[in-house]
C-alpha cells in the first residue's frame, strides 16, 4: 500500500513538474510593426523578430484597430507571385486578443507579401503589406547543420556494433 501511494505521488510530481514549463511561455513581444489598410479597417502587423529572416521562427500579430470581435478574415501569403498559403485568421494561441501566427517560418529570402480580406460590420475590404524583405537563414546551410547533427547517431551506432561483437566473444 505505501509503495503504492509513493507511485502515485511520484507520478503526481512528475505530471505537475512537466507541466509548469508549459505554462510558463512567455508572452508575444513585438518588436516590429506595420500598418496595412484593409478597405474601412486599419490592421497593425506585429512581428516577434526584426528584420526577418528565412527558416527563423517567429510570432505575426494582426490586430484591426477596433478588435476582432464580429470580423472574419483570411491571410494569403505571396512569396513573389505565387500564393504560399491561403487561411482563415485565427486568434493567437498566446495573445487572445488578436489574429495571429504561432512559430511560424518563412522557408526562402526575398520578397514576400501578406495580403489581407476582412469581412465586417463596416463591410468588406482587402489591403496588403508589400515589399515584406527576407533575409538569408541565420547558421550554416540547412544541409550542413543535419550532417553535424547525425554525428552523435553514427557514434551510438559504432557504439552498439562494438558491444554486440564483444558480448559474442565472450559467449563464445
Amino acid at each position: 500500500m505505501r509503495k503504492t501511494l509513493l507511485g502515485f505521488a511520484g507520478a503526481a510530481a512528475l505530471l505537475l513538474g512537466l507541466a509548469s514549463p508549459a505554462l510558463a511561455f512567455e508572452p508575444v513581444n513585438v518588436v516590429h510593426t506595420e500598418k496595412v489598410q484593409a478597405g474601412p479597417y486599419e490592421v497593425t502587423v506585429g512581428f516577434s523578430t526584426w528584420p526577418l529572416k528565412a527558416m527563423q521562427s517567429l510570432d505575426f500579430t494582426f490586430a484591426p484597430e477596433d478588435g476582432i470581435t464580429g470580423k472574419q478574415g483570411t491571410l494569403t501569403m505571396l512569396y513573389g507571385n505565387e500564393v504560399m498559403d491561403d487561411d482563415p485568421l485565427a486568434r493567437h494561441p498566446r495573445k487572445r486578443e488578436v489574429w495571429g501566427l504561432d512559430v511560424q517560418a518563412l522557408p526562402e529570402p526575398g520578397t514576400w507579401a501578406m495580403k489581407f480580406d476582412i469581412t465586417g460590420p463596416e463591410g468588406a475590404g482587402s489591403g496588403e503589406l508589400k515589399n515584406l524583405r527576407v533575409m538569408e537563414q541565420p547558421g550554416p546551410p540547412m544541409g550542413l547543420s543535419w550532417a553535424i547533427s547525425t554525428i552523435p547517431l553514427f557514434g551510438l551506432v559504432a557504439l552498439i556494433v562494438v558491444a554486440v561483437r564483444r558480448t559474442r566473444e565472450n559467449v563464445s
